[in-house]
């Protein structure tokens, strides 16, 4: 998987290495499904402090869409970590999605077939 990281804060900056291996260890189970992940740091207030460090992760799957979550918090880890577990639980869901529009499992379809028309 592709992490491709920006930010013009400084101290975002700092936090390059930390975002990038945090990205990988999330998406190690799902990685085949993410060639792609951009990740962008910014502080909303400057520094003048509040809840305003902003995270925002686009993730390019493999069929072609893309999938944004945003997350604003006090500090950076916070705003990354959220961010990471709503793009996790995004991409199980839309995973589920595509296995459930597969063909019936043959077990499914072999109780179909046994069972009597009333």
């Amino acid at each position: 998987m592709q992490v491709l990281f920006t930010s013009r804060d400084p101290e975002g900056a700092a936090m390059h290495d930390l975002t990038v291996r945090r990205i990988r260890f999330a998406m190690r189970r799902m990685a085949w499904l993410v060639p792609r992940a951009t990740v962008q740091l910014s502080d909303i207030n400057g520094p003048r402090g509040g809840i305003d460090k902003r995270c925002q992760l686009m993730l390019k799957t493999e069929q072609g869409g893309v999938i944004n979550v945003t997350s604003v918090a006090r500090d950076w880890r916070s705003a990354i970590d959220v961010a990471l577990e709503r793009a996790t639980r995004v991409l199980r869901r839309l995973w589920q999605r595509r296995q459930d529009r597969r063909a019936p499992d043959r077990r499914d379809a072999h109780r179909l077939l046994m069972t009597p028309d009333h």
